[in-house]
């Protein structure tokens, strides 16, 4: 960093900024060592000038709900940045656009949504994420995913420049888009239809209960830690993976869920090296099975 002295960093940001900070509580599966720096993102001003102040080749990792991160016990040796309230914002553009800052909970959005009586976006409802998290990945669920929503993002490069970029301009494709990797999104505009808010409600509810039926929930788990290998079979990676695994396998306590086998769960006091090893080893399993390499849905930080 530019800034190299604790007592400088601390002077210039203050409470938001954090040494040796400890990231295993920041995540769903309740797993991971600490961070070298934690910055709190108060404003995006202060987050400007915290970047300005960064070397080109430090590595830089955006937290959100940490529902689909996999963080190492060792230290992380670069940045990791949170977004505050100040990115939670979300209100209406018109009759059917709706604007929300990249922390905004996806299923804040879908509420949102159904108060202003616009269809569109009840999938978001079973999507333990942020906004800003959805965009990077094209998070999706039920036939449905982030670019069929979304009209435009705003982001921030690691130099603190500002874009818009139009939906139209982003190749989205399962799970993924083509843009840089350092790119930081700080909002996105998402246009809906027109309806009813009965029928928004029944067809949200209709959704939850699906998911409330078919995946674990209010456990340490890290959603679907693999993608449906969608270009080279029909089958979903659950139908892979239990073909291919004996369901029982565990590797100390991280294990695979009992109700969706592409949900592995720490049961209690799992190491990263234990999740890790029952990923490579599902992964090793079925390619042994099919022939086919499974790809990670689940973001790894180490």
């Amino acid at each position: 960093m530019k800034i190299d002295t604790k007592k400088e960093l601390l002077n210039e940001f203050g409470s938001n900024i954090f040494f040796d900070y400890d990231l295993k509580k920041r995540n769903w599966f309740n797993i991971g060592g600490k961070c070298k720096i934690f910055f709190k993102a108060e404003n995006l001003k202060q987050l400007i000038n915290f970047l300005k102040k960064l070397k080109k080749d430090e590595k830089i990792f955006i937290l959100g709900a940490g529902s689909n991160t996999l963080i190492s016990d060792n230290v992380f040796n670069g940045v990791v940045i949170k977004f505050s309230k100040y990115f939670n914002n979300i209100s209406l553009h018109g009759k059917d656009i709706i604007i929300a800052g990249s922390a905004v909970l996806d299923k804040t959005l879908s509420e949102f949504a159904i108060e202003n009586e616009l269809s569109g976006f009840e999938f978001l409802s079973c999507i333990p994420g942020t906004v800003g998290g959805g965009i990077k990945m094209n998070a999706g669920c039920f036939d449905r995913e982030f670019k069929d929503i979304l009209v435009s993002i705003q982001a921030i490069d690691k130099l603190g420049n500002i874009v818009t970029i139009p939906s139209k301009d982003i190749k989205f494709e399962y799970r993924k888009n083509n843009l840089p990797d350092e790119m930081i999104f700080l909002s996105a505009s998402f246009k809906g239809n027109k309806g009813k808010r009965d029928d928004i409600i029944r067809i949200t509810n209709k959704l939850k209960a699906d998911k409330e039926k078919n995946q674990p929930t209010m456990i340490k788990t890290s959603g679907s830690t693999f993608k449906n290998p969608i270009s080279q079979t029909e089958k979903k990676v659950w139908q892979l993976i239990k073909e291919s695994v004996p369901l029982d396998q565990n590797f100390g306590d991280a294990c695979i869920s009992s109700k969706h086998c592409n949900f592995f769960v720490n049961k209690g006091n799992a190491t990263f090296e234990d999740m890790k090893k029952l990923i490579n080893h599902v992964s090793k399993k079925v390619f042994e099975k099919t022939g086919i390499r499974l790809e990670k849905e689940i973001k790894i930080l180490e």
